[in-house]
């Protein structure tokens, strides 16, 4: 998707590695350095294990850590991947080119957002028998241009930004139905649930900041000034943390913002035109996928305890990004593939 922000065109994507004290935790000794891509031969951490072709360009991707699959939203399919042998299992095809993914655990549901600028709907695809179960309507122009999507499986709910029409469109995994439109910043994007506190957060990239929402009243109770045109965000509900990044030209930025206060505490600097964040609650890492500036992509992966970044790792070209805690593998989206992050190589 491409949009003019203050003059600049912006070709956007909606919706762990470690330093020392994370690695340790997963019983390994990291010996990739900030800012490294590769490391030594023998054991190391961080390093792609695997690089999985697609038949068209990647954008949102989500992983099912009960079932080791991860959902990649190319072309006009939404492909399935075995994480237990990095192979594509199934391609599900849905009308109108797939842009964002979000999985629901609990129900094993996954949603993607999909159509074109005039008309933009939801497909609701069961984990299962990987076929599509029903495809929610969000109406016609400007509620077509469907951004991110996020889910809060403890409420059963799903959260959809609409990129021209300013809203979130709150979702009933239940029913299958609209349930709100919620108002938020101009050209929402990115959206992320966290299910321990019921909140949400909204990246709006044409507002320059982040609405934070209520769940249980759908309303926005805050709003969260940020550096020009956000993207991608996520949450850590194990540290009631959430991050978005920022960025157009040169040098991105993670913020790092506290949900007990609403405010951001710590920003890191990570790769150029930052896009989709993943979080691994359980190692607190947090990757960012950096789409580059005519250098290639890299994965920043940033330790949630320092807030620092622990390492860069080139993967060709990145637009989304996922992390199944389970394993401790990442999922990069990309031009044509998808690049599997391992934690660490024995």
């Amino acid at each position: 998707m491409r949009f003019t922000h203050r003059g600049v065109i912006v070709v956007s994507v909606a919706l762990a590695g470690l330093a020392p004290a994370a690695a340790q935790a997963m019983g390994a000794t990291p010996s990739v350095s900030a800012g490294a891509g590769a490391a030594p031969p023998g054991n190391h951490c961080l390093h792609v294990a695997a690089t999985i072709p697609l038949g068209g360009v990647a954008f949102g991707i989500a992983v099912n850590p009960k079932t080791d699959t991860a959902y990649v939203a190319n072309g006009g399919n939404v492909s399935v991947i075995d994480g237990r042998t990095n192979t594509v299992a199934a391609t599900i095809h849905l009308g109108g080119a797939p842009f964002a993914v979000a999985v629901n655990p609990k129900t094993d549901t996954i949603y993607a957002t999909h159509g074109n600028i005039a008309s933009g709907s939801v497909a609701v695809i069961n984990g299962r028998t990987n076929t599509v179960a029903a495809d929610i309507s969000a109406g016609g122009s400007p509620f077509g241009d469907l951004a991110g999507i996020a889910v809060n499986p403890k409420t059963n709910t799903v959260y959809v930004t609409s990129f021209l029409a300013d809203v979130v469109l709150v979702i009933s995994g239940r029913t299958n139905t609209v349930e709100a439109t919620i108002p938020v910043g101009g050209a929402p994007f990115g959206v992320a649930a966290d299910p321990k506190t019921n909140t949400i957060y909204v990246a709006n990239s044409g507002g320059d900041t982040v609405s934070v929402i209520d769940g249980r009243t759908n309303m926005v109770v805050a709003t969260i000034p940020m550096g020009l045109g956000p993207v991608g965000v996520a949450v850590n509900p194990k540290t009631d943390t959430a991050y978005a990044d920022t960025g157009i030209n040169g040098q991105g930025t993670l913020s790092v913002i506290s949900g007990r206060t609403n405010a951001i505490v710590a920003a890191v600097p990570v790769g150029a035109l930052p896009q989709q964040i993943a979080v691994n609650p359980k190692t607190r890492a947090v990757y960012v996928a950096n789409e580059g500036a005519g250098t290639g992509g890299t994965v920043s992966v940033v330790n949630g305890r320092t807030n620092t970044v622990a390492a860069t790792i080139p993967v060709g070209t990145a637009f989304g990004v996922a992390a199944d805690p389970k394993t401790g593998t990442a999922y990069v989206s990309g031009v044509d593939t998808v690049s599997v992050i391992a934690p660490c190589l024995k």
